[in-house]
């Protein structure tokens, strides 16, 4: 449905009650732009909380997810963005370790 071409990973952890506005100002500050079909990826302190943002070229679609127990997967805040894959992001919604994949990240 909507098309994604790059998935990137914002560490530093951002406020969960930010809506759509709030998150596409955060994606500028973090990424320089918002680029078209590319999905932004934002977690609170704890990592319970996930957000996703989708740049579709015309507007923005934002997803939110909570996971009740444990918490999402997120790198050390040394870096401040990553890159990942498809699969790394499927396995990143469910809670799982998505470093592990075969397919390296790309460290920024």
């Amino acid at each position: 449905m909507i098309r994604i071409d790059a998935i990137w990973l914002a560490v530093p952890p951002v406020d969960m009650r930010a809506g759509s506005d709030t998150l596409l100002a955060q994606v500028v500050a973090v990424f320089g732009a918002a680029q078209p079909h590319h999905a932004y990826c934002f977690a609170n302190r704890r990592a319970t909380r996930l957000k996703v943002v989708v740049h579709d070229g015309i507007g923005i679609w934002l997803a939110a997810r909570r996971l009740h127990q444990g918490g999402f997967v997120w790198p050390t805040p040394g870096c401040r963005t990553a890159q990942l894959t498809r699969a790394q992001l499927d396995a990143l919604a469910l809670g799982l370790p998505w470093q592990r994949l075969a397919e390296a990240i790309t460290v920024l």
